[in-house]
């Protein structure tokens, strides 16, 4: 049977939800129809089938129904580690061919875990669905005779290092670790986190991550969605033939809820050895996902910090200048949920003083309240948002799955929105009262070490257990582990042979140029009446002048803080009254404007910017908000070592003589600098329609696109650009190591490599190819050793990065800081013994992942209008994506060597490395490149 899914407007259903008066009234009823088919198999697997012939791809997602929530005291973390071992290997494929097979057939694929889910993705060409239906039905029903020690240890050290890469090695980690142990009680599921602690994640024995596996993957505990571009009937017969033989020896129950309540406030302090800012988190115990107050709690969470006419906004960031930002959500989970506000203040902060003012804000709300046309306002943003939420086959894979998991029907995707627009004025408040005024609450207060005097009086500090303790190797004589063999109908040692190759289309782009020199171009994309688009002004960062670095970054920011007939709360709700989303960003080469909105509010939202892009209003009292905000962040990230490694190896590279060697957003010094008289100069010199393109995809034809660009077109005036000429960069005689000290670090960041060639050079896209089993993707030489051979990194990569000046290659991972040393050895000797070229085999794996990868480049918006952008701002044919297909189909082993030996030269690369030079800076000594040189970051 097939079930259908109608998503009506937003307009419509307030009306018919909310505004019982205007029934009588016309409105206009668009919707969007999913048609689905569910059914359930003989073991219990769900399984819900969406066709979407779009594109010639279709996405696999398999939502298990455990999470850490399933996890038991002593033993967290294992719903993570088996995320990791998931991908290991099975009975009938080999190790490490799960991302190997799938990427040769030009798809992608990867994991996660929450509190309450895992879930495992592929998309693929249409002609790889029954490769990956037996790959995951084996790792399904046939992992645990793969699940050795060997593995198992691997994955424990892949786990701890992302650990350290996620949590410990980064500025405020361990705020959701304290929370959790003050707001639940000892052995509720969400008292620890998802990832586990350092301790459970090294006791683990082999016979606990058996039982994990043998006692939650079950069919009767997942649901299996397929979508995209599938025959129904083959698709079905395929589901039987691999999961159906599968057994559900036991019942399976979903959790039920387990919600919190506080008898007194709680209060924590920590000591932050990376945190440069003071950080106070206040978190009030709610209610679960789906019940009926967390719609109107996620309101209530929007009109307290979002946007500048709320209460915490004004008090906190506007009036009494404490932050430059905050934040504040309802989260809720499958048992329980929370209500959080985030505050990062300005150094030195007195965090009693942000207390006084959150209570400020709650009396501010309490007595100003909110208009019905501040609730419109956040309705009419949701239908955007939830539009966007079904933009690709993934991700309405990802939507079917979780609200028949977690809700019991797909249905529910229409049932939460309806949920949602119902709020009234009267549900905010009500839960307003019910959850958060005057009752107690947890909280933390993160300050920088030794600054124990900006925490509160009645704050504790709280111990947190930082580094692992080894790793303990298995007693001898363990008890051995039996595992019962699943008995199979057929062969399941005989891979799947993949289908015809699609034949993959490129999506018609129309070109128009205005009179004002502005080119424009287009794909009219229907399946969702939604568009997104852009206004590329190219300059950005190059324009800076080389004493005021991040002019541009402020132009940007600025920009969007009113016009000249509209102050910034007025552009602010012109903006959500649309519904739409506007930004502008700067980069390096170029300032962009994105928006994205309903396609029947286009014209509406191309007038706004066309008012933001020609009336800016240079507002001095956000200038000088956002000043203060933007040297605030840049010196929080002083302290953030990926963020340092960057920024030092740009510097090297590209010496001080070079913009580039600057960041985008400027230096605290070039920041305090800058004047808004920097930006008018900057705006009026480099702003032209002349050097700007703009990208449209969207469920609008070409005429409609052009019918609402009139006004720009006759209003903006193309005037002449001036571009100035840096001397190109050059690689160094010799390789050096160059170490930033961040004292304590439990991660070491590496970066390693040289200046490039530039995005239009003959030599880019074949030396991107060249690179790929390097480091371009999870099966290459560089992850392979660094993550899944040795256990020392969360991820290793190298790759081109290019604009239309210059570029560079560069080679990074952040590995455990004991095996600085080593992983730097295998950088250096990999890149070296990649010189010589590869194999035929790795030859051919580079070409099907690339070549066969590119069905699924014309899925999503973002994708086009990356494509747009590239065939404007570099001059490419339409068809250049397939022209590369030539590029990569005629590349040789020998070409291959030729480019590597060009472009991969670490004798005469950078080496940046970042972290704790007391224990980590002699042993470099013996690289071989000569004495380290120890360098204060700019």
């Amino acid at each position: 049977m097939i079930n259908r899914i109608k998503l009506l407007s937003v307009l419509f259903l307030t009306a018919l939800l909310i505004l019982p008066s205007c029934q009588g009234t016309k409105t206009s009823e668009s919707a969007l129809e999913i048609d689905y088919e569910q059914y359930t198999l003989d073991n219990g697997l769900n399984v819900i089938l969406h066709e979407d012939k779009s594109d010639p791809i279709v996405a696999v997602a398999i939502q298990y129904h455990v999470g850490s929530n399933r996890e038991e005291v002593g033993k967290t973390g294992f719903a993570h580690l088996f995320e990791h071992m998931m991908f290991q290997e099975s009975e009938h494929v080999g190790q490490d061919q799960f991302f190997k097979k799938i990427q040769n057939a030009g798809g992608t694929l990867n994991g996660g875990t929450s509190n309450d889910g895992t879930v495992y993705f592929e998309v693929v060409p249409k002609n790889a669905l029954e490769m990956v239906l037996w790959l995951e039905s084996d790792r399904l029903g046939f992992l645990r005779s793969k699940i050795t020690q060997e593995a198992f240890a691997n994955q424990q050290s892949v786990v701890m290092n992302e650990k350290r890469q996620m949590v410990d090695n980064r500025p405020y980690g361990h705020t959701s670790f304290i929370l959790g142990k003050l707001l639940y009680p000892e052995g509720h599921p969400y008292s620890w986190q998802v990832i586990g602690s350092m301790e459970d994640l090294a006791n683990g024995t082999l016979k606990d991550v058996h039982e994990f596996h043998k006692k939650w993957y079950r069919p009767n505990n997942a649901t299996l969605v397929v979508a995209g571009d599938y025959d129904r009937k083959q698709t079905k017969e395929w589901i039987e033939k691999y999961f159906g033989e599968i057994p559900s020896p036991h019942e399976i129950t979903d959790p039920e809820p387990m919600p919190v309540s506080l008898e007194e406030t709680k209060t924590a302090y920590y000591e932050d050895n990376f945190a440069k800012s003071p950080e106070l988190t206040m978190v009030f115990p709610t209610v679960e996902q789906f019940h009926p107050d967390s719609y109107a709690l996620s309101y209530l969470g929007q009109l307290l910090t979002s946007g500048k006419k709320a209460p915490f906004y004004k008090v906190i960031v506007e009036e009494k200048k404490l932050a430059p930002s905050i934040s504040g959500y309802q989260m809720s989970n499958e048992i329980a949920g929370e209500f959080r506000f985030r505050i990062r203040t300005f150094p030195n902060m007195d965090l009693s003083k942000v207390k006084q003012a959150i209570f400020e804000s709650f009396q501010r709300f309490e007595k100003d309240g909110f208009t019905e046309e501040d609730l419109q306002r956040l309705k009419n943003t949701t239908e955007t948002s939830f539009y966007n939420g079904l933009s690709s086959v993934l991700i309405k894979s990802f939507q079917l799955a979780r609200y028949n998991e977690y809700a019991g029907s797909p249905d529910y995707l229409t049932k939460y929105l309806e949920k949602t627009l119902a709020v009234t004025k009267d549900d905010i408040m009500r839960v307003y009262e019910k959850y958060i005024k005057d009752k107690p609450y947890v909280m933390t207060n993160f300050v920088p070490k030794g600054k124990t005097d900006l925490v509160l009086d009645e704050a504790e500090a709280f111990p947190v257990i930082k580094e692992a303790p080894e790793v303990k190797p298995p007693e001898p004589g363990q008890e051995e582990i039996k595992i019962e063999q699943v008995e199979s109908s057929f062969d399941r040692s005989q891979e799947p042979e993949l289908g015809p190759v699609p034949e993959v289309s490129i999506p018609p782009v129309w070109k128009h140029d205005l009179a004002n020199e502005m080119n424009v171009l287009g794909i009219e994309h229907t399946e969702l009446p939604i568009v997104h688009f852009s206004i590329t002004i190219q300059g950005g960062h190059y324009l800076d002048p080389m004493d005021k670095p991040g002019t541009a970054y402020l132009v940007g920011r600025l920009m969007m803080e009113g016009t000249q007939s509209k102050t910034p709360v007025e552009l602010e709700e012109a903006i959500d009254n649309l519904g739409a989303n506007i930004s502008i960003y700067a980069g390096r080469e170029d300032i962009t404007i994105r928006a994205n909105s309903l396609a029947d509010k286009f014209s509406e939202v191309v007038d706004l910017i066309h008012e933001i892009l020609l009336q800016p209003r240079w507002d001095e009292k956000e200038f000088s908000r956002i000043k203060q905000e933007t040297i605030e962040r840049i010196n929080r990230n002083k302290a953030n070592p990926p963020y340092i490694a960057m920024n030092v190896f740009n510097q090297l590279v590209y010496g001080d003589d070079h913009i580039f060697s600057k960041p985008v957003n400027g230096t605290a010094e070039s920041i305090q600098a800058i004047s808004t008289d920097d930006l008018k100069n900057y705006y009026q010199q480099n702003f032209s329609p002349s050097v700007s393109y703009m990208s449209v995809v969207g469920d609008l034809s070409q005429q409609e696109v052009m019918d609402s660009l009139e006004d720009l077109e006759t209003e903006w005036p193309a005037k002449g650009i001036s571009f100035p000429e840096f001397e190109k960069p050059s690689m160094p005689e010799t390789a050096k190591i160059y170490f930033v000290d961040v004292p304590g670090a439990r991660q070491s960041v590496i970066r390693i490599g040289s200046v490039a060639v530039p995005y239009n050079h003959p030599d880019y896209y074949p030396a991107t190819v060249m690179n790929y089993k390097l480091g371009g993707s999870f099966n290459s030489f560089l992850n392979m050793i660094l993550r899944e051979e040795k256990g020392y990194t969360y991820g290793a990569h190298s790759g081109f990065s290019a604009g239309m000046y210059t570029g560079t290659f560069s080679a990074s991972s952040s590995v455990h800081s004991q095996a600085t040393f080593e992983s730097v050895q295998i950088f250096k000797n990999q890149m070296k013994q990649y010189r010589d070229g590869i194999s035929e085999e790795d030859l051919e794996f580079t070409k099907n992942s690339l070549i066969k990868s590119n069905a699924m480049r014309f899925e999503t918006y973002r994708a086009l209008l990356g494509m747009l952008d590239n065939i404007a701002a570099y001059g490419l044919p339409d068809d250049y994506v397939k022209q590369r297909e030539d590029i990569v189909e005629e590349m040789t082993q020998e070409r291959i060597k030729e480019l590597a030996q060009k472009y991969i030269r670490p004798e005469q690369m950078v080496f940046v490395v970042v972290g704790d030079a007391q224990t980590q800076l002699m042993p470099l000594k013996k690289i071989g490149l000569g004495e380290p040189e120890l360098i204060e970051q700019k």
